[in-house]
């Protein structure tokens, strides 16, 4: 005994030499829904959430650890487990155990499994150190109530450890049972090795003994009681069992077969146990929610929060149980917990669950009734559900702008990432919170993923933060994404995702945008199935021809600009072009001009990808017709040296439609102020018209006077004529006439947000006047008279020259 004790501490420091020398290696990179998201996106347009379990946070204690992990965790100890069988030849004792042949083939499937590790990425060595990463427990609500208890897993609460010589006695005795082993026994066996300290579990999990026990659970599958098939679960969490191990899938269908005859709350333990496993288990989450229809009656606080989790984790909400949730959810909304709040805001923004706005401003409110008592995580879960729903809440959001600088010293990347993502979808601009985000962020860029840092980028350049604002933000972001290099080529969506926030505030590092538009590179973006980035590497070729004019390095072929063109203005005609603000503005303009020869309505841009109206007048500002435009940016050169027009026959041109003072007083019913004679003859009175008391209906308008009907009814005087040589010589003035709407602002500002930004600083680039439509304006005379909207639009393109 002494002898053999003597053994197991030698074994034991050998062992832990080993982990040590495996965790030196660090993590595996691994990429998970955070989102982003999603979907970001985009963000919001391309924004979707892939279901990965690996990348969700796990405390140090957590069983459930990653294959690859667990892979080289049993390779780093091989010589000492066969070491150990060498010299403890009183507990080795071999299988002699038969199968018959059908049992043998379906459990020799059961266990085959592959061994092969993902290679890890070994971090670059640091000098200074290295500001550690703050994680938030996805668990942390379960804690709030005792009755969670009944249908969770709290990982916390590890048995107590019992000596390894006990485990191996217990193996022993697998070996002597053999057949006559009843489901009690397996059960039994399985609880007790679960009881081993976590860093002897790799010992048990590579005994040939062990895995002969796997081998009768499966065989006593059926047998088991639900109390014992969930108990045996229970075991492989704490034993660490690999998630994807084959057998595992037998248990899953045996679950599924017996959902029906189980309870509300050993279903959610069930599928907390597999959550804490990390294995994805879809056939019996649908099995789940198929029988918790019909236990809605037992559903209250915990269950309801429970439910939302694990509907969460599993990525999916059944349309059917969407609404019956919903209602319980409002009925029982004050009783929840903070933490409670943030999980459900969290598995409403993992489902891609959409509640009525009504619901969500609820949720939202008993957020802002204990925010101060909220973690930083649950805090973050609620501005994600905010930017799924795209609803401004503003007092939640006023909040924000008291909390964020407060907690962001000690906030993780992904939480501020989060932070940020939000306010740049619900086009929130609060310096206070940017600012405070991009202090934290330098020290932490180490921890970033390509998924973070190309987030944060797209967030602060949407919302136009500039490099000057916050000097060590984007340089250490980008700097981070060079780190990350490796990891575009299994998600190059990240790369266009910062390559375009940095678009946005006119930053452009060199080395990305070349490896961004080297063939290689965009063979791989454009074979992705689950994302479109085609539009992505058209908008950042299209900028990099007209920002960067010295520019040698890869653009995008002819054949692949030309597809997304019209890929972008099909959609624009069924889309941006049929909207009444745009069709309307190019009906007045229409009449203005004089006839449809001389309005486009076009993109022209097509890599910012919206419309403008274009209009082109001679120096003397009238209009000419719009013809042989250019249809794609090849370099600034290009646009600056094209005219884009004709400016044949324009002394012939008809300059608008005749408007008579009697026709002009019957569209207005009559509404015509007189003017003093000594003011009859002076320029027409322009001015805003302000709202009448007690209706906003019209907030803009123009005084139709005696002087403005007498500019819009007079015939038009072209003056002299240029001579054919002089005329050849004079560029056309070009308009870009947008009709703008709220979503191309930030939040109750006039700040316009990063693409729209961008393409009005390249649209001068090449030469273009822009002319806005503001909506607070426009939208309000589209149900006025045309004859106002007519006089609306001469005051409004006049005053550019």
């Amino acid at each position: 005994m002494a002898r053999l004790r003597h053994l197991s501490l030698a074994l034991h420091r050998q062992f832990l030499r080993a982990r040590h020398l495996h965790n030196a290696n660090g993590a595996p990179e691994t990429e998970g829904l955070d989102e982003e998201d999603g979907r970001e996106g985009v963000h919001p347009g391309g924004y979707r959430l892939q279901y990965n379990p690996s990348s969700y946070y796990r405390p140090q204690h957590d069983p459930g650890a990653s294959l690859s992990r667990l892979e080289m965790e049993e390779q780093c100890q091989s010589t000492v487990t066969s070491a150990f069988r060498q010299q403890s030849n009183r507990y080795s004792i071999s299988s002699s155990r038969r199968l018959s042949s059908t049992k043998n083939t379906l459990l020799d499937l059961a266990f085959n499994r592959g061994t092969g590790a993902k290679a890890e990425r070994v971090p670059p060595y640091r000098t200074e150190p290295l500001t550690p990463d703050v994680k938030g427990d996805p668990r942390a609500f379960q804690t709030c109530r005792p009755e969670y208890s009944a249908m969770t897993l709290d990982l916390s609460q590890r048995p107590a450890p019992v000596h390894s010589k006990q485990a191996f006695f217990l193996l022993h005795k697998v070996t002597i049972l053999k057949g006559s082993m009843e489901p009690v026994d397996v059960t039994g066996f399985l609880t007790k090795l679960s009881h081993l300290h976590p860093d002897q579990t790799p010992l048990v999990r590579g005994d040939t003994r062990f895995i002969m026990l796997l081998r009768y659970s499966v065989e006593n599958l059926s047998h088991f009681s639900h109390s014992q098939l969930l108990k045996v679960l229970r075991s492989f969490v704490w034993l660490g069992l690999p998630p994807t191990h084959s057998m595992l899938g037998l248990y899953e269908a045996e679950l599924g077969r017996r959902a029906g005859e189980m309870g509300l709350h050993q279903l959610l333990l069930a599928a907390d146990l597999w959550r804490c496993l990390g294995r994805s288990v879809p056939q019996y989450l649908q099995c789940l929610y198929d029988c918790a229809s019909l236990h809605l009656g037992q559903v209250g606080v915990p269950e309801i929060v429970q439910l939302l989790y694990v509907m969460g984790e599993g990525r999916h909400c059944p349309k059917e149980l969407v609404h019956p949730l919903e209602q319980i959810l409002m009925r029982h909304l004050d009783q929840l917990e903070p933490e409670e709040v943030g999980a459900v805001c969290l598995g409403l923004f993992k489902s891609q669950t959409a509640l009525s706005e009504g619901s969500v401003n609820r949720l939202v409110d008993r957020a802002h009734s204990v925010v101060y008592e909220m973690s930083d995580f649950a805090m973050v879960n609620v501005m994600k559900l905010l930017r799924f729903s795209y609803l401004d809440h503003r007092a939640w959001l006023e909040v924000m702008a008291h909390e964020v600088p407060r907690r962001a010293p000690s906030m993780g990347v992904q939480g501020l990432m989060h932070v940020a993502l939000a306010c740049s979808s619900l086009h929130y601009r609060n310096e206070r919170i940017l600012l405070a985000v991009a202090e934290r962020l330098p020290s932490l860029a180490p921890h970033c993923r390509s998924k973070d840092s190309g987030k944060l980028i797209w967030a602060f350049g949407t919302l136009g933060v500039l490099p000057s604002q916050c000097p060590n933000f984007y340089p250490s972001l980008i700097e981070a994404l060079r780190q990350r290099e490796d990891e575009f080529q299994r998600y190059p969506e990240h790369l266009l995702t910062g390559l375009l926030g940095l678009a946005f505030i006119c930053q452009l590092p060199e080395d990305l945008v070349a490896l961004a538009l080297s063939p290689e590179f965009v063979r791989l973006a454009t074979r992705s199935k689950q994302l479109d980035l085609k539009k992505d590497l058209f908008t950042l070729d299209g900028t990099v021809a007209l920002e960067l004019p010295h520019w040698t390095g890869p653009r995008l072929s002819r054949e692949l600009r030309e597809e997304t063109t019209e890929i972008l203005w099909r959609f624009a005609q069924k889309d941006v072009c049929q909207k009444v603000e745009v069709l309307e503005a190019e009906a007045v303009l229409r009449d203005l001009l004089g006839g449809e020869e001389f309005v486009s309505k076009r993109m022209i841009l097509p890599h910012t990808r919206s419309i403008d109206l274009e209009v082109h007048l001679n120096p003397v500002g009238q209009p000419l017709p719009v013809t042989s435009v250019q249809t794609y940016p090849i370099s600034s050169q290009d646009w600056t040296t094209s005219s884009g027009s004709s400016t044949q026959g324009w002394e012939k041109i008809n300059t608008g439609v005749t408007l008579t003072e009697d026709l002009l007083t019957q569209l207005t019913n009559g509404r015509k102020t007189p003017l003093p004679p000594t003011q009859a003859s002076q320029l027409p009175l322009l001015r805003r018209t302000e709202p009448d008391e007690g209706g906003g209906l019209f907030s803009v308008g123009v005084d139709l006077t005696d002087g403005l009907v007498g500019t819009l009814t007079k015939r038009n005087n072209p003056g002299p004529l240029p001579s054919d040589s002089h005329k050849a010589s004079i560029a056309p003035i070009r308009l870009a006439i947008q009709v703008t709407n709220r979503n191309h602002y930030c939040y109750r500002s006039p700040q316009l947000l990063g693409l729209h930004a961008m393409k009005r600083r390249q649209l001068k680039l090449t030469g273009y006047r822009v002319v806005e439509l503001p909506h607070r304006e426009w939208f309000p005379l589209l149900r006025r008279t045309h004859a106002e909207k007519l006089a609306y639009m001469h005051c409004k393109t006049p005053a550019l020259f």
